[in-house]
């Protein structure tokens, strides 16, 4: 029985080595494959992560009913992803470099061996999914406490097809932004900026809060939880990004950790200049604002550049989150514009000031910073052309679909319901058993 057994075993793993072999002779690198697999497993982690990151910030009475939106985005997205986002924005078709076609909608013709590169292409479609998914559940931090939840679920679907396939399309999809040159690693453009633009269009179509319901978060260690998630998630969006198990995706490792960990002190020491006082929730902070930041640049800058962007991130998200919305005065709940919107374009930015050809090869242009020439500041117009885009369009966009929504079914809920919370008025269910009286004695 023992020998039948190690036969057993050796003939399993000569089917195995058969089996990876044929795959190699089609064209699939199974190392690759089995690290996007694992990638898109990380990214799709860093939804929930978001969910316990935007639900600890949010008032006591609201806990719920921010993690059930944001989780809505992984069910809402994944099935829209296969029936024509994902052919919008990467379906071969090209409507004047802006969209897609729908030749693939279904997924039609795509079987289990078509290839994507070295991947399989439904491992391709797996991890751009992720990133559809978790874009849009980053816009729904700003509307916290106000906006109904079946317009919520629409503008799911919405914003998904109108606005985020087509900007991934220009950028990774062989549209105009990605023809021209612009560079963004892993979602500088795509990702924060199109979803800080969509959150501060949002946020001036609903309105202000009542000042009575503007609460402190409700459970700080649930933020650091979710912040933690996050950064662990985040190595699959940025290192997965190379779409190869290669030299290049450990870089962007290292690049991504050390620009975020730049990011977390650099807001920490902000915050305990400005307010006297460093907080939990501004360290969590600032390694969300740090990942950002870093995102588009992660595959293009060297660790010293890393460094400054993430310093750059941490202080300049932290007071475009204090200084620059009390100046325009817009209600963004939980900062979703300053640390998205402007840490995106920092990001971006900082990839045309710091993009090193030790990382893109000797046939592209050093950043501006590193070269100093004419080719460097070409590359710093092409983001500066891509981030603007970006936010026009986004901006544009979702301030059409939120007409289209306020004049249909209403996007705002009722002001007794917002009194009242809407984990109680719309899901008939609560996070927390504080009496409410209890949580208005919390301050700041």
């Amino acid at each position: 029985m023992r020998k039948f057994s190690y036969l057993f075993i050796l003939m399993f793993i000569l089917m195995m080595v058969a089996s990876s072999t044929a795959w190699a002779q089609d064209g699939l690198d199974t190392g690759d494959n089995a690290w996007i697999l694992a990638s898109s497993a990380l990214v799709l982690l860093m939804t929930p992560g978001l969910a316990f990151f935007y639900g600890g910030m949010s008032s006591v009475k609201n806990i719920n009913n921010m993690i059930f939106m944001v989780f809505m985005c992984i069910s809402i997205v994944s099935v829209q992803w296969v029936f024509w986002g994902y052919s919008i924005s990467f379906g071969g078709g090209d409507i004047g470099g802006f969209f897609g076609g729908l030749s693939v909608a279904g997924l039609h013709g795509i079987t289990p061996d078509s290839l994507s590169g070295t991947l399989s292409e439904y491992t391709f479609v797996a991890f751009q999914a992720t990133f559809a998914i978790i874009t849009v559940g980053l816009i729904l931090g700003a509307v916290e406490g106000r906006m109904k939840f079946n317009a919520c679920l629409l503008f799911i679907v919405l914003w998904a097809t109108f606005v985020y396939d087509p900007v991934c399309h220009w950028v990774w999809g062989g549209g105009w932004a990605g023809n021209l040159g612009i560079l963004d690693f892993a979602g500088g453009t795509v990702v924060h900026i199109n979803s800080g633009a969509a959150a501060l269009a949002l946020v001036l179509l609903l309105g202000k809060r009542k000042g009575a319901n503007v609460r402190p978060p409700a459970n700080v260690p649930m933020v650091a939880l979710g912040a933690s998630l996050l950064w662990f998630g985040w190595f699959g969006f940025n290192a997965g990004s190379e779409l190869a198990a290669d030299g290049r995706a450990a870089f962007a490792w290292v690049i991504t950790n050390t620009a975020t960990a730049s990011a977390v002190f650099a807001w920490v020491m902000s915050e305990w200049i400005y307010r006297g006082k460093p907080t939990l929730l501004g360290a969590a902070s600032g390694a969300v604002a740090g990942l950002v930041a870093i995102t588009p640049a992660s595959g293009f800058v060297g660790p010293l550049g890393a460094v400054q962007i993430g310093i750059f991130a941490g202080i300049g998200c932290y007071f475009a989150c204090v200084k620059l919305k009390a100046a325009l005065g817009y209600d963004d709940a939980l900062d979703v514009v300053g640390v998205h919107g402007i840490g995106g374009t920092i990001g971006a930015f900082a990839t045309g000031l710091y993009t090193t050809q030790m990382v893109t090869g000797p046939d592209t242009p050093n950043g501006f910073f590193i070269g100093w020439d004419a080719a460097g500041l070409k590359q710093l117009g092409l983001q500066c052309i891509g981030l603007s885009a970006t936010w026009a369009y986004a901006f544009t966009a979702t301030i059409i679909i939120g007409l289209v929504l306020k004049y249909t079914i209403g996007i705002r809920t009722t002001e007794e319901q917002e009194d009242t919370g809407l984990d109680i008025t719309l899901h008939g269910e609560s996070g927390y058993h504080l009496e409410t009286e209890a949580a208005d004695t919390l301050k700041v």
